[in-house]
């Protein structure tokens, strides 16, 4: 029997000495989780079991654990490098064949699906093109789209500025609104004409030599004047109607002398680029003009070309209130803005466009002109620039025009015993009845761990602690060696009695 028990130490020792050897040779294996071997000691049993002074009859491997634990993360420039941060596994498919691992080595192959370096595919959630949200719990493999992104019209533009109060109206603003203003207050032509009239009567009532003399034309033609002069006087002063209109007409003929090549005809300007259907670029800018204390005007231009403001070809007032906030209506309306090329010429994409302008938030204080913020929404065509995977998963393309794209999400799996996965080499486990089924996940969910991009989980091995394991091993070995060097040795005396 101590042949027997020895045998079995020395077959448990070189157990524990080939795993440890195979711990040691994959210390430097990305996603690689390290073994140990158990033991269980064995006792000869017959149908009615053992006695209570049994002796053993040596030990066997009770089986060979991997240990699940947490690997070291380490950094790399590989953005399609991936690392589990806490529970679960990557799910990967071989033709369908679905396989779990620890190992990020992740990139793509020429049809742009994510591979590991074994060309497995890595299985994750698709995007609803339409909605462009996540189609969680449909599996599929995940794949990068490498064309380019789409252009998007611009719909809503926002600025929120402050207009110096302090600011004038421009001169040439003041004289045409002046000058048109005295035009429409100024008497009719029938009222000239009946003036000059009594003037010339006054001018005939006055008696005359003959001929006659330079003081007696002088007397006449003061006579024409006084009574000229008397008659505009004793016209009936301007109604509210006239006034309104005279108002009318000189803000007319001011608002007309706004020109975009005249800085003295508007006192502040800014611009920001909007986006046309085709995604070509227009650069809009607004002009303000001062029209009275809490009053401006704003012409809006795109590419140089007049646009339309709620409807109006004209300019859009903006009334502020005494305090300097924005009282107009917010948001306003461009219109019938028609996309040019830079020779003038219509572009092909839509035209007659509306869109919104916003400028909710902005002031009018006795501070300098300023734009604290400004925002749209179009932006032009752009090529795939890079890839990044977030923590949650999600495979987030850039591009070129500086917008950003969900296109999928990586699935992550857990089992109720990872200890009864069955190992297939590669880093790789595969699912097996003691294992249970895959609870499959997005990161972050559940008991599920998080995702590091550009990152690998080193092995889990400590390399000390399997040299120590070594020395143990081999020193269980030769322990046991002795055992049946020593049992030898007893057989061979009692064969040697006579």
């Amino acid at each position: 029997m101590s042949f027997n028990t020895g045998l079995s130490g020395i077959r448990a020792a070189a157990s524990e000495l080939n795993i440890t050897g195979n711990n040691i040779a994959n210390a430097g294996t990305v996603g690689f989780k390290g073994s140990r071997a158990e033991f269980a000691d064995v006792y000869a049993a017959s149908v009615l079991g053992t006695g209570s002074n049994a002796v053993g009859s040596g030990v066997a491997t009770g089986d060979v654990a991997q240990l699940f634990n947490q690997g070291a993360v380490n950094f790399t420039e590989n953005s399609l490098d991936l690392a589990i941060n806490g529970n679960g596994f990557f799910v990967t498919s071989n033709n369908g064949a679905l396989s779990y691992t620890r190992a990020g080595y992740f990139g793509t192959d020429s049809q742009g699906n994510i591979v590991n370096n074994f060309g497995e595919r890595l299985q994750g959630f698709g995007v609803n093109e339409a909605t462009g949200t996540i189609n969680e719990g449909v599996q599929t493999d995940l794949r990068v789209d490498t064309k380019a992104a789409n252009p998007r019209a611009t719909l809503n533009v926002a600025s929120t500025l402050n207009l110096n109060s302090t600011s004038v109206r421009q001169p040439i603003w003041e004289q045409a609104f002046e000058a048109a203003r005295t035009a429409a207050l100024a008497p009719t032509p029938e009222q000239i004409t009946a003036a000059e009239n009594a003037g010339q009567a006054a001018y005939d009532g006055v008696v005359l030599s003959d001929p006659p003399t330079e003081q007696e034309l002088a007397a006449a033609e003061s006579a024409r004047q006084t009574a000229y002069d008397q008659h505009i006087a004793n016209l009936p002063a301007p109604t509210a109607d006239q006034v309104a209109a005279a108002e009318v007409a000189g803000r007319t003929a001011a608002t007309n002398t706004f020109d975009p090549a005249n800085s003295a005809t508007y006192n502040s300007s800014t611009s920001v680029n909007v986006y046309d259907s085709q995604g070509n670029p227009h650069v809009m800018t607004k002009y303000f003009v001062k029209t009275s204390g809490n009053n401006w005007d704003m012409h809006v231009r795109i590419g140089g070309q007049p646009v339309g403001v709620n409807g109006d070809a004209g300019p859009m007032r903006l009334q502020f209130d005494a305090s300097g906030k924005l009282q107009t209506e917010q948001p306003i309306q461009v219109t019938g803005w028609n996309p040019l090329d830079k020779n003038g010429q219509p572009t092909g994409a839509n035209s007659n466009v509306t869109f919104n302008l916003d400028l909710e938030g902005s002031t009018q204080y006795a501070a300098s002109f300023a734009v604290t913020a400004v925002s749209q929404d179009g932006y032009t065509t752009g090529d795939l620039a890079g890839l990044e995977i977030n923590d949650e998963g999600l495979l987030v393309a850039r591009y070129t025009n500086g917008q950003t794209k969900v296109q999928g999400q990586l699935a992550l799996a857990t089992f109720a015993n990872q200890q009864g996965l069955t190992p297939l080499g590669k880093t790789a486990w595969a699912q097996s009845s003691d294992s249970g089924e895959p609870v499959i996940g997005k990161p972050g969910a559940g008991t599920l761990g998080r995702v590091q991009s550009g990152a690998l989980e080193q092995s889990n091995v400590d390399l000390s602690e399997q040299l120590i394991n070594l020395i143990v091993a081999q020193r269980n070995y030769q322990a046991n060696s002795k055992t049946i060097q020593t049992e030898d040795a007893v057989t061979q005396t009692i064969i040697n009695l006579r």
